[in-house]
């Protein structure tokens, strides 16, 4: 796979720089998603559906927690993308020393407060009944190795913003693979049930850290830190902080959305419902991973173009994202309108020794699955537009409409719609809402990109 360097990205074309980057970044988000898909997998067929359910409670929490580390990544990675397009070194690197210090500072601190809160944030995020029990043990065992997550989400954008996709990619294919080995072991032959899992992702999570540490200290990297790189720099953190704030407040809000999710479905249909919601959470990371994968080789090329003043290579980036990704999402809409039952069915076990409240389960959860997921990925066509219309402000460091862009799906009408849709339609509601907010969103984002490219993207005369 062919080598990028940060020169490249001002002047290779543009359709043969995005596949460049997105072909790595797509592998490696759908190895990493792979990971989360055969887990749970391997999960709801070794110890049953209501550990998906379990899983599906801690997620928020703990990816919320390595959510800091992406934060600080993307906002600083912004920061280094504009600062190689116009040869300012100097920054780049210490700007990596500030992201490496604050990550350190601020996940361990989260992860002690998560931990000391633990009998409280699992209730709160709906495990309830019989999922807390799982949920618990899942989240203790997950959260000693979220900083080490962090760390790993961290490095992987600033790798990228190197211009170095294909390392980016192996990082991530890392915890996946050692996560999937691991929960062979731990769950199938040492049958440690919900702890193997559990120290499973942990594991992974740690191998990630351990090789991206390589890269920093070998000679593959151009940025070197220093100890006086390490120092925090007030300007510097202030823009990591106002970037790196939008991927955070998506995160966040995600995590409130898990919350209302698990607690609105348990409410209609207990654990099982839960367990649905669960599957289809997956497949939402699962699915999507080659219009994240473009969306991931864009910053970097819109970053640095933007940052050398080559703004018709920018408006081409932009297009390019957007038709790539839009095809791409086809693709997946037609397999998840087709396929949606035969999907879930991988998910749970058919063991003729399950107990009946676990066949009971697995019959609610394959009978409710094909209208959720249709409605849930009715707008997928559309929302290539969303994502890279608010990634393309992340990466050229406008802050605000950035952090505006991102919450317009999930904090300004996704949250609304199950709070109010459920009041008249019950679960229906829950599962119109996540269409009607991609396409709400889509048009909001399309509007807006369309006036700031046509008023800040002007050729130089």
């Amino acid at each position: 796979m062919a080598k990028v360097s940060a020169e490249q990205l001002g002047s290779e074309p543009i359709g043969k720089l995005l596949v460049k980057q997105a072909v790595p970044a797509s592998i490696g988000i759908l190895v990493m998603s792979l990971n989360i898909l055969v887990d749970s997998i391997f999960v709801g067929n070794w110890i049953g559906a209501i550990a998906i359910a379990a899983i599906n409670v801690v997620l928020p929490v703990s990816f919320f927690i390595g959510a800091l580390g992406m934060a600080i990544g993307i906002g600083g990675s912004s920061i280094i993308s504009r600062a190689l397009g116009s040869n300012n070194h100097a920054k780049a690197v210490k700007t990596f020393g500030n992201q490496i210090t604050l990550t350190f500072l601020i996940t361990i601190t989260m992860a002690a407060l998560g931990l000391y809160f633990t009998d409280n944030l699992i209730p709160a995020f709906g495990g309830k009944g019989s999922i807390f029990d799982l949920a618990k043990i899942y989240y203790t065992i997950v959260l000693y190795g979220i900083p080490f997550l962090a760390f790993s989400m961290m490095g992987n954008t600033v790798i990228r913003a190197e211009g170095k996709p294909k390392f980016a990619m192996i990082a991530m294919i890392i915890p996946s693979v050692g996560n999937l080995i691991l929960d062979y072991v731990f769950i199938y032959i040492f049958d440690w049930g919900m702890h193997g899992a559990a120290w499973a992702t942990t594991g992974g999570y740690i191998l990630c850290f351990a090789y991206i540490a390589y890269f920093f200290f070998s000679k593959k990297s151009e940025l070197k830190f220093t100890a006086q790189s390490l120092r925090l720099d007030l300007p510097i953190i202030k823009e990591i902080g106002s970037l790196g704030f939008v991927t955070l407040a998506r995160q966040a809000t995600t995590s409130v959305v898990y919350l209302l999710m698990n607690n609105i479905l348990f409410g209609f249909g207990g654990e099982s419902l839960v367990a649905v919601y669960g599957i289809i959470g997956r497949m939402q990371m699962f699915a999507l991973f080659p219009v994240f994968g473009v969306t991931q080789g864009f910053l970097p090329i819109a970053g640095f173009n933007y940052g050398a003043k080559k703004y018709q290579r920018v408006r081409k980036s932009i297009n390019t994202a957007i038709k790539y990704a839009s095809l791409l999402a086809a693709i997946v809409f037609i397999l998840l309108m087709v396929f949606p039952q035969e999907i879930a069915s991988l998910f749970l076990s058919d063991r003729a020794d399950q107990s009946a409240a676990d066949l009971a389960m697995n019959t609610f959860v394959l009978e409710n699955i094909p209208t959720a997921m249709r409605l849930v990925f009715a707008a997928v066509p559309i929302i290539a537009l969303q994502l890279i219309g608010s990634a393309y402000f992340q990466a050229i460091g406008k802050a605000v409409p950035a952090f505006l862009l991102t919450l317009t799906r999930q904090g300004f009408f996704f949250i609304p719609l199950i709070l109010i849709l459920p009041n008249y339609f019950d679960e229906l509601g829950v599962w119109l809402s996540f269409p009607i907010a991609d396409a709400l969103a889509t048009i909001v984002t399309g509007i807006y990109l369309w006036r700031e490219v046509r008023r800040t993207l002007v050729p130089k005369s």
